[in-house]
């Protein structure tokens, strides 16, 4: 049996406006948007493959705010994102009004990692 990643599911405030954002920089589309646990509600962006649910709790109870992901158990420390044109992707990101940062050359590929929304660490990368 192969096994593979199919989506990742971390908290937001505002999951739609996170999403919206996902879909016009990586062309994803909303694969399914509806109620979740704990009177929540969930986006799940993506492509046919895998997808990013992304969560928000009940509306009625505040979210609280964690420390560096780096250092705290359980953080969500980025999500990758593999493009197949890393400039024209660094443009959108730009664009978008992010700052693109920690651009580096590595075996067997390139990668630059931006603040999105909600402070969300987003790394792309590209192996073409």
């Amino acid at each position: 049996m192969t096994a593979r990643l199919e989506h990742v599911n971390f908290t937001a405030a505002n999951p739609q406006a996170m999403a919206d954002v996902q879909c016009r920089l990586f062309d994803w589309r909303i694969r399914w948007s509806g109620s979740a646990i704990h009177g929540g509600h969930t986006v799940h962006v993506g492509n046919d493959v895998d997808y990013i649910a992304i969560y928000s709790g009940n509306p009625n109870t505040a979210l609280a705010e964690a420390g560096s992901s780096y250092s705290t158990r359980k953080g969500l420390n980025h999500v990758g994102v593999l493009v197949n044109d890393l400039d024209a992707t660094e443009a959108r990101v730009k664009a978008a009004g992010f700052v693109p940062h920690s651009h580096s050359n590595y075996e067997p590929g390139r990668r630059f990692y931006f603040d999105g929304p909600e402070s969300l660490e987003i790394e792309v990368v590209s192996y073409e």
